[in-house]
């Protein structure tokens, strides 16, 4: 054999042995990739973990797709077991709460729009330790239930940035904030927050489950209250109702809303919709489960003890166009 040949062929041996030492005493060979949970299976030692989210979901509300495509994209980049349940009314929501706690997860996403109720069972799951976070509903509740974490908006604000803008365009003008489920924290903090930034406000209330009820509540308003120069609904598709209740009522008043959808989006593009103020639900939906993750594999809580905001985010013609397309993904 050519001498020159066989170093070659030793000195490749000698390279793949060191290489393959590096590797088991833990070099970069040893890091977890993108199948393993980003990490989960290095810090954890393999444990699967179950969460529960817990919402205060109303049939027919597109909000929530977006909520659970940014749970579910997080859960499956950690190999977690997740379980989505929900009830928009308080007793039954808890009594979901009360389930997941008896199923012994690992960690619990819970919002509180029925915070009376809710708050005991998801103390108690604290108390249980059971990791628990809050998104959505709950920005000043979240700490009493046990919760390091809080991912949502800011409703007060997310309101008095509508009134600010309503009173800067028409000062003599008069608002219509429809509430479309009864005895939501959230929802009265948006009207209570427009009122304070555009005083001739008024609440009204409609049932959000049966979309041609509101329709026609919103419409009979209109016939009747030629003043109302601006609505503001409290949902996406409460808006899509409210633009056909103004053309049954023969009504100029112009539309905001709190949310988005592919509808909505599209609505505003088109000028039906003056604009929306957007809470990112993808993204409370995303955060919650990788809070939980990160709190139980590596200790970690995000906000400084403070909610963490994902909005309130203006959504209008300026920057329409590059959110549009992530609406058909329920990512934005």
């Amino acid at each position: 054999m050519d001498k020159r040949k066989m170093w070659r062929g030793l000195a490749v041996g000698a390279l793949a042995l060191a290489l393959a030492a590096c590797s088991s005493q833990g070099g970069a060979a040893n890091q977890p990739g993108a199948g393993s949970g980003g990490g989960g299976g290095a810090v954890t030692g393999g444990k699967n973990f179950t969460f529960a989210m817990v919402t205060h979901e109303q049939a027919g509300d597109t909000f929530w797709d977006k909520i659970r495509a940014g749970a579910k994209d997080a859960a499956a980049t950690h190999g977690i077991d997740l379980k989505y349940s929900n009830n928009e009314n308080g007793p039954e929501q808890a009594t979901l709460v009360q389930n997941a706690i008896d199923s012994k997860v690992d960690g619990i996403a819970v919002t509180l729009s029925n915070a009376s109720q809710v708050i005991p069972v998801a103390k108690k799951a604290s108390d249980a330790g059971i990791a628990v976070v809050v998104f959505n509903q709950g920005f000043d509740d979240y700490t009493k239930v046990g919760a390091k974490m809080y991912f949502g908006s800011d409703e007060l604000l997310a309101g008095q940035t509508i009134g600010k803008k309503i009173a800067a365009e028409d000062s003599g003008g008069k608002t219509l904030c429809i509430i479309q489920q009864q005895g939501s924290v959230a929802l009265e903090t948006r009207c209570a927050g427009v009122k304070q930034g555009f005083a001739n406000t008024e609440n009204l209330q409609v049932n959000g489950a049966d979309l041609p009820s509101v329709q026609s509540t919103i419409a009979a308003k209109l016939q009747q209250d030629k003043a109302i120069t601006h609505i503001v609904t409290l949902g996406a598709p409460i808006a899509l109702g409210a633009i056909a209740a103004q053309a049954d009522a023969g009504s100029q008043a112009k539309i905001i809303t709190f949310d988005l959808n592919k509808d909505a989006a599209q609505a505003i593009q088109d000028g039906k919709i003056e604009f929306s103020v957007d809470q990112q639900p993808y993204v409370q939906g995303y955060m919650s489960v990788e809070g939980l993750w990160l709190q139980l594999t590596n200790g970690n809580d995000m906000g400084g003890g403070q909610p963490v905001r994902t909005g309130p985010s203006i959504v209008d013609k300026s920057n329409i166009a590059q959110i549009l397309p992530y609406t058909d993904k329920n990512t934005r």
